[in-house]
C-alpha cells in the first residue's frame, strides 16, 4: 500500500497545476458558471484518485503480462508464431482500446455516416496489428530503428500527398487514438519482454523503446490507404454545424450518467487481457498461484482507476476546457491565447496517464542514467508547443496541417540519424504516450472551444489534426535532450 500512496502523492502533485490555471482563470480572466467550477473540481478529485489506482494496477497486472507474453514469443525462435502472435495481440488490444472508440464515432458522426465507425476500428486494428508484428521482427532480428523508421515515414509521406486535409488529420488522429490507455503499458511491456533475451545488452536496452511508435505508424498507413483505395474525398460538405455547448446545473448527475457507458467500455477494454492470460496460463505460463492472483488484482485495480479516471476526464475536464477555450478566444487580444495554450498544453500533460508509465520505465530501463523527470519535461515543452501551434493554425487560416506533419517528420527523421539509438525509440513513443485520455478530452475540448469562437471556422473540421500535432513535437524535443546528453557526454570524455 506504500507504493499506492507514493503514486498518489506524485499524481496529485501532477494534476494540481491545471487545475490551479483553470481556477485562477476561471476567477480573473473568464466567467465560468460556478457550477462548472465545481464539477471541474470534482473531475480532478476523480482524476487523482483513479489516475493512481490505474498506474498501480498496470504496474502489478498488466505489465507482469506484456512482459510474459514477449519472453514467450522470442523464447520460440520462430518467425512465424512471433509474426503470427504480434498481429493476433495488436487485433484483440486494438480493439478494445477506448480512445479509438471514441474517435471512430466523432469521425462517424462528421461524415454523415460515410465512413462508419466500425470500418474504422477495424482498420486501425489491422494496422496496429501488422505493425506490432513487424516491430517484434526488428526486435528479434536487430534492425536498425532509424532505418526502419526512415522507410516508413517515407511510405507515409508518399500517401499523404494523395489524401484530402480532413483525411490526412484523421490519419494521424487515430493513430494518437488507438495508443491510449490499454495499448501503451502493454506494448511497453511487451517490448521490455523480447528485448530481455537480446544477447547485446545495450541493444536490449535500446530496444526496450520504438515498438509504440513503430506501432502507431500501422494506423496512419491502413487508414491513409483505406481512403486512397476508397477514394474518399473531404468531409466538409458532410459537416451538419458547429459544436453545441450545453450547460447543466446539477453537479453530480453528470458523473452519474456517463459512469454506466465508461464502465462497460472498461470492462470490453480490459476483457481480452484476461482471456489472454487465462490461455496462456494454461498452455506455457509457469506462474505460482500468488504471481497469478497479484496480476489479477492488479487488473481488478486498473478496472477500478480508469473508470474513475475517465469518469472525472469526461463528466469534469470537457465541459470546462471548451468554456475555456471559447472565452479566451473571445478577448480582443486573440494571442493570448496562444501563450495560455502552450501553458495549459505543458500542464495537462503532467495528468496523463500513459506519459507516467513510459517515464517511469524510461528511468528503470537505463537503470537512472536518464531521469524520469528530464523527460517528462521535454515531453510536456513538446505539447505545450503543439497546443500552441494548432491555435496558430485556427487563427490564421493560410497554415495548414500538412505544413507541420510534413516537415516536422523529415526533420525528426534526419535528427535520427544523429542522436544516441537509445533516444530515436524513446522519442518516438513519447509522441505517441502524448495523445490519451487528457489531450483526447481537455486539450481537445479547449481547442474545439477556441475554433468554435473564431469567426470562419468550423469546429468539427478544423478540431481534427490537434491529437497529430500532440504526437509529433514531444519526437523532436526528446531527440533535442538526446543531442543535449550526446554532447555533454562527449565533451566529459574529452
Amino acid at each position: 500500500m506504500n507504493i499506492l500512496l507514493d503514486r498518489f502523492k506524485e499524481i496529485l502533485l501532477a494534476v494540481l497545476p491545471v487545475s490551479v490555471i483553470v481556477l485562477i482563470l476561471s476567477f480573473t480572466l473568464l466567467s465560468i458558471e460556478t457550477t462548472q467550477v465545481l464539477r471541474f473540481s470534482l473531475g480532478a478529485l476523480f482524476i487523482v484518485l483513479g489516475l493512481s489506482i490505474f498506474l498501480f494496477g498496470v504496474d502489478i497486472g498488466i505489465t507482469p503480462i506484456g512482459n510474459l507474453l514477449g519472453a514467450y514469443l522470442i523464447k520460440t525462435n520462430k518467425p512465424a508464431i512471433v509474426i503470427g502472435g504480434g498481429i493476433l495481440l495488436g487485433l484483440i488490444v486494438a480493439i478494445a482500446e477506448p480512445d479509438l472508440h471514441i474517435l471512430a464515432g466523432q469521425v462517424n458522426a462528421v461524415t454523415a455516416g460515410l465512413l462508419p465507425k466500425s470500418t474504422l476500428v477495424i482498420v486501425v486494428s489491422v494496422g496496429v496489428g501488422l505493425m506490432l508484428s513487424f516491430g517484434f521482427a526488428r526486435i528479434a532480428y536487430g534492425i536498425p530503428i532509424h532505418k526502419a523508421l526512415t522507410v516508413i515515414y517515407g511510405l507515409i509521406l508518399l500517401m499523404g500527398i494523395f489524401l484530402s486535409p480532413e483525411m490526412l488529420a484523421i490519419s494521424f488522429d487515430a493513430a494518437g487514438a488507438v495508443t491510449g490507455v490499454l495499448l501503451v503499458p502493454f506494448v511497453l511491456a511487451l517490448a521490455t519482454g523480447i528485448s530481455a533475451f537480446r544477447r547485446d545488452s545495450k541493444a536490449s536496452e535500446e530496444d526496450s523503446f520504438g515498438l509504440l511508435g513503430i506501432t502507431a505508424t500501422g494506423t496512419v498507413m491502413t487508414v491513409m490507404l483505406m481512403s486512397i483505395l476508397s477514394k474518399a474525398g473531404g468531409i466538409s460538405e458532410n459537416v451538419a454545424g458547429n459544436l453545441e455547448m450545453t450547460h447543466s446545473d446539477e453537479i453530480i448527475r453528470p458523473f452519474i450518467e456517463v459512469a454506466p457507458l465508461i464502465t462497460g467500455e472498461a470492462l470490453v477494454a480490459l476483457l481480452p487481457l484476461v482471456v489472454i492470460l487465462l490461455v496462456f496460463k494454461k498452455l506455457s505460463f509457469q506462474l505460482s498461484k500468488r504471481m497469478f492472483r497479484t496480476i489479477l488484482k492488479g487488473l481488478a485495480y486498473t478496472f477500478i482507476g480508469l473508470v474513475l479516471f475517465l469518469i472525472g476526464a469526461n463528466a469534469g475536464f470537457m465541459e470546462i476546457g471548451t468554456a475555456v477555450g471559447y472565452q479566451l478566444a473571445s478577448l480582443d487580444n486573440k494571442y493570448i491565447v496562444v501563450v495560455m495554450g502552450f501553458i495549459i498544453g505543458f500542464v495537462s500533460m503532467l495528468a496523463e496517464p500513459s506519459v507516467h508509465i513510459l517515464t517511469h520505465q524510461i528511468e528503470d530501463v537505463t537503470s537512472g542514467y536518464i531521469q524520469r523527470k528530464i523527460v517528462l519535461v521535454a515531453i510536456c515543452i513538446g505539447v505545450g508547443i503543439a497546443v500552441a501551434l494548432f491555435i496558430l493554425k485556427i487563427l490564421i487560416p493560410g497554415i495548414k496541417l500538412w505544413h507541420y506533419l510534413f516537415l516536422g517528420y523529415m526533420v525528426s527523421i534526419a535528427l535520427s540519424y544523429f542522436v544516441p539509438r537509445l533516444f530515436v525509440g524513446i522519442a518516438f513513443d513519447s509522441g505517441t504516450v502524448s495523445s490519451g485520455p487528457m489531450t483526447a478530452t481537455f486539450i481537445l475540448a479547449f481547442t474545439q472551444g477556441i475554433a468554435e469562437a473564431v469567426e470562419g471556422t468550423n469546429v468539427l473540421i478544423d478540431g481534427f489534426g490537434a491529437v497529430a500535432i500532440v504526437t509529433l513535437t514531444p519526437v523532436l524535443t526528446l531527440q533535442v535532450l538526446g543531442m543535449i546528453l550526446k554532447i555533454k557526454t562527449y565533451k566529459k570524455e574529452v
